[in-house]
C-alpha cells in the first residue's frame, strides 16, 4: 500500500488552523454569544425590577372630556362655510405619595416632558394634534397648534412666587405633583366647507354638529399614544407609555349628544412609571 506524503506540511498545518479558527469563530457566533446577550439581557431586566421594586411615580387618574366644533369661514357668518373639528380635554393626575407619603428629592419634580405623540382612527380625515391646553379652558373649545419638532416641555414650578407670577398660557406642572398634566387633541378639518341645510338656520357649535354633518363616529373615534418622562430632583429618570382608547359613542348616543365626559381611577401596576437605568 502507497503512502500518502504531504508535499509541503507547513502550509497544511497553517491551513488546518486557519480553517479550525473559522470554525470556532462561527461557533462563538451562533452559540456564546446568544448565551451572552441572552445573560446580559436577563441581567438589565433584573436590575429593572430591582430599580423598580417601589413604586415612585404612578398615573392616579384620567379624565377626559369630548365635544365638537363648527368654525364658521364665511364672510357674511352666513353658515354656507364651515370646518367642523372634534376636540378631547385630558387631565392627567400623578400620584407621587404611594411609597413616600412626604416630599423628599426623590418624588419631586425636576423635569416633566412629552414626547412620542402619535393619534390614529380608522378613517384619515383631518389633522390631528396633541398639544399643552390651558387647565382653565378644560371642557371650552380653543384652538390648539401641533406642539415643536413632536414635544411638549413643561415649565416646573417650585415656588409660591413663581405659581403666582404664572399665567398657564404655558406648559405648567408644579414640582410636587399637585396638578394634573393638562393636554388637548384636537382633529381639525374633519369636514370642510360644511353649510347648514335650507332646512335648517341655525348649527349646534358642540358634539351635537358631528351628527348634524352625518360624521360617522367609527370614522373618528381614536388611538392616542405617547410617552410622558420624569427626572426627579436626585436626577434619576422615569417613563410612563400612556395609552388612550377613545371611543366618542355609547348606547345612549355619546358626543352626539354634545359632549361626552369620562373619567378613570387607574390601579395596577400597568399605571407605574419605570425607573430608567
Amino acid at each position: 500500500m502507497k503512502k500518502f506524503k504531504l508535499q509541503n506540511e507547513r502550509l497544511f498545518f497553517t491551513i488546518l488552523i486557519l480553517a479550525l479558527f473559522i470554525i470556532f469563530l462561527l461557533y462563538y457566533n451562533l452559540v456564546f454569544s446568544v448565551v451572552f446577550a441572552r445573560n446580559a439581557f436577563a441581567n438589565e431586566m433584573i436590575e429593572i425590577a430591582d430599580q423598580n421594586e417601589d413604586t415612585i411615580f404612578n398615573v392616579q387618574k384620567i379624565l377626559l372630556y369630548s365635544s365638537a366644533n363648527a368654525i364658521d369661514n364665511s364672510e357674511d357668518q352666513s353658515l354656507k362655510d364651515m370646518s367642523i373639528c372634534q376636540y378631547t380635554d385630558i387631565s392627567i393626575y400623578i400620584d407621587n405619595t404611594s411609597s413616600i407619603t412626604e416630599l423628599t428629592n426623590e418624588n419631586t419634580i425636576k423635569q416633566l416632558y412629552i414626547d412620542n405623540i402619535v393619534a390614529t382612527s380608522n378613517a384619515d380625515i383631518g389633522t390631528k394634534i396633541l398639544n399643552y391646553k390651558n387647565p382653565l379652558d378644560f371642557g371650552k373649545y380653543k384652538m390648539i397648534e401641533p406642539p415643536e419638532n413632536n414635544r411638549i416641555d413643561f415649565k416646573i414650578i417650585n415656588t409660591n412666587s413663581e405659581n403666582e407670577n404664572n399665567d398657564y398660557a404655558n406648559p405648567t406642572f408644579y414640582t410636587d405633583c399637585s396638578n394634573p398634566i393638562s393636554l388637548g387633541y384636537m382633529n381639525k378639518d374633519i369636514l370642510k366647507n360644511y353649510a347648514v341645510s335650507q332646512d335648517a338656520n341655525t348649527v349646534s357649535f358642540n358634539g351635537k354638529v358631528l351628527q348634524e354633518a352625518n360624521i360617522n363616529l367609527d370614522d373618528i373615534n381614536y388611538t392616542l399614544t405617547f410617552k410622558i418622562h420624569i427626572v426627579n430632583n436626585l436626577n434619576q429618570k422615569f417613563i410612563y407609555n400612556m395609552k388612550l382608547d377613545i371611543n366618542l359613542n355609547d348606547n345612549n348616543g355619546g358626543i352626539y349628544n354634545g359632549y361626552v365626559y369620562r373619567g378613570k381611577t387607574t390601579t395596577g401596576n400597568e399605571y407605574r412609571f419605570f425607573k430608567e437605568i
